[in-house]
């Protein structure tokens, strides 16, 4: 971001990238979005120094923490894929472990994993206006170290890794077997031959279900309210014909296409026909478990057809444990735990020896970081979005959030473009800040428009968004390709400026902030 305008120091040839203290973009988040973003930063401006923080001791994010059994992608590896690394492996709907070797592997072939700071948990950041920089400040164990950047960028997700949500149940303490959360989840865990049963119906309650029935002896989905669920073929048939007659590239990105048109065209359908769709999404399920199944009570939503994420289950496996009999769905509220289950509302006893509470996720949008301008704390939800990546009144700070109706990665890859093309422009016209500015007549509107109960419980929290472009989520790809990869950067909205300082001053003050940090 005009950083080496400003005279700041950067690695030594030579050194290892994440020895030095100071860099023009700081990453935070080794997860899918972040060795994302620092692929598109060495392709898109080489010459940038840039390291990734990451809190824990490995990379992959979501799909190193979760260990749960079945754990898999609910997109297609298609366009939950990178757009610059062809996803190869014949599984469309993917399991967890090879969604980390895809990221690890990323990370291996272009260097990425040489930048990347372990066990370093951003605690802070404040911006100086007067040098155009982040400080941002960080734990290392029981260590605290700071760092210097121009740019700096969130990729952590969007809900804590320290806490999922888990509501407390009463009776909890007279259940004899174990209660398990699905974000931590026992390693070894012997279910084979048990009573299962899982609290939820999202998409890590309908992951678990299947996978946990093949041994448990049965396993019943405990839903106080159901979800949308859609079978997806595990393999495309299309993708695995065109791999073997064009190259690897070419037949993924008109694979990849082709699965954002339908998604684009299913969730236009089902906003402007909800009920039909309602009604065919519905008559899918019916068709898989038959007619005698009571599907207004189990599989019936009360809200239309994505106002909540639908979940996607491989080759209807979820239907066919159903069928099987080794598997149940239960629609009611739970009275209360007893020493050898569940008490229902209903009086219904449910027998278990182990209960997942597969009760969501606890919204955390940037992972818990202290934000201030010059020693003024920013409270985030006071901040509207814009274009879904940066920030009203807050310079040089970005943050990647996916789609509520799409692949997360679809919209992680176009705002690192955005990042980079924004990095050049600035370093070409010899600015060092960016700082959005909503116009006159901007009104706030809530972050999300998304009825999931991890979404509602946080809205508080978040920040907003705006009544029209560009502070308005469209949660639509090709407008969004369109506003990020060609869109003005200087459009009306976008404040640039230089830093006051001059050139001779700045050494000296990194010179002593890496003393401090040292």
């Amino acid at each position: 971001m005009g950083i080496h305008q400003s005279g700041l120091a950067t690695p030594q040839t030579g050194a290892s990238p994440v020895e030095a203290t100071h860099f023009d973009v700081l990453i935070v988040g080794a997860g899918l979005s972040g060795i994302g973003a620092a692929a598109h930063l060495q392709m898109k401006c080489p010459d940038k120094s840039y390291a990734i923080m990451e809190g824990r001791d490995a990379l992959g994010g979501t799909w190193d923490l979760f260990r749960y059994p079945g754990i898999r992608s609910d997109s297609d590896m298609y366009t939950l894929g990178y757009s610059f690394k062809p996803w190869t492996d014949p599984k469309a709907i993917a399991g967890g472990p090879s969604i980390r070797s895809y990221i690890a592997e990323t990370a291996r072939e272009r260097g990425i994993d040489k930048h990347i700071l372990f066990s370093h948990k951003i605690v802070s950041a404040d911006w100086s206006a007067a040098r155009s920089l982040w400080t941002v400040e960080a734990r290392k164990g029981e260590e605290t170290v700071h760092f210097t950047c121009g740019y700096l960028l969130m990729c952590s997700g969007y809900y804590s890794y320290a806490e999922g949500y888990r509501p407390t149940f009463a009776g909890e303490s007279q259940f004899k077997g174990q209660i398990i959360h699905p974000q931590f989840w026992p390693e070894n865990l012997d279910y084979r031959g048990k009573r299962v049963v899982i609290i939820g119906s999202g998409a890590t309650a309908v992951t678990l279900l299947p996978e946990m029935a093949r041994d448990a002896s049965h396993v019943v989905m405990l839903q106080r309210s159901p979800s949308y669920v859609v079978s997806r073929p595990s393999q495309d048939t299309i993708a695995e014909r065109l791999k073997r007659h064009l190259p690897s590239m070419l037949a993924y990105q008109l694979v990849r296409w082709k699965n954002v048109l339908l998604g684009m065209f299913f969730f236009r359908l089902a906003r402007k026909k909800p009920q039909q769709v309602k009604e065919r999404m519905i008559g899918w399920v019916r068709d898989h478990l038959g007619a005698d199944y009571d599907v207004e009570k189990h599989v019936t939503p009360s809200y239309n057809p994505w106002d909540q994420r639908v979940c996607a289950v491989p080759d209807g496996d979820l239907f066919r444990a159903i069928r099987k009999g080794k598997a149940s769905v239960e629609t009611d509220t739970i009275d209360t735990f007893t020493e050898n289950g569940i008490r229902l509302a209903s009086g219904k006893e449910l027998d278990a020896d182990i209960i997942v509470t597969a009760t969501g996720l606890k919204l955390n949008l940037l992972g818990d970081v202290a934000f201030s301008l010059d020693g003024k704390t920013c409270d985030m939800s006071r901040h509207l979005v814009y274009k879904g990546f940066m920030f009203s009144g807050i310079p040089n700070l970005g943050q990647t959030f996916g789609y509520t109706n799409a692949s997360w990665t679809l919209k992680a890859d176009l705002t690192a473009e955005y990042m980079c093309r924004l990095i050049n422009y600035m370093d070409k016209h010899g600015y060092t800040a960016a700082t959005p500015r909503p116009e006159a007549g901007v009104e706030e509107e809530p972050f999300l428009d998304f009825s999931s109960g991890y979404v509602q419980r946080a809205l508080d929290m978040l920040p907003k968004q705006g009544s029209k472009k560009p502070w308005k989520l469209y949660q639509n790809y090709a407008l969004d390709m369109l506003t990020l990869r060609l869109g003005r950067l200087d459009d009306g909205s976008m404040d640039f400026s230089r830093a006051p300082v001059s050139k001779s001053e700045a050494p000296a003050s990194t010179a002593a902030e890496k003393r401090s940090a040292a």
